[in-house]
């Protein structure tokens, strides 16, 4: 087995595993931002980007916003003419 201190490639990863790395990276990633080197806020940003763009090319509909987060869409759910 190879080391690979980058990660697995985001396109390598299953669905599953890609979705955890996903979570475990927003999950730290306030903790790399205060406490980590700039090198280690530089590689997170890096990965998270990588992985991010992955899920979004899989998973497209996950990227929309809910329409009751936009201001047409609470416009809408108010009545209020558009």
């Amino acid at each position: 087995m190879s080391h690979r201190p980058e990660g697995i490639p985001a396109p390598e990863l299953s669905d599953s595993d890609l979705v955890r790395e996903v979570r475990h990276l927003h999950l730290t990633r306030h903790d790399t931002f205060l406490a980590g080197s700039e090198d280690a806020f530089e590689t997170h940003t890096q990965r998270m980007l990588e992985l991010e763009r992955e899920y979004l090319r899989r998973f497209p509909d996950a990227g929309s916003p809910d329409p009751r987060r936009t201001r047409a869409g609470r416009r809408r759910a108010a009545g209020v003419p558009g």
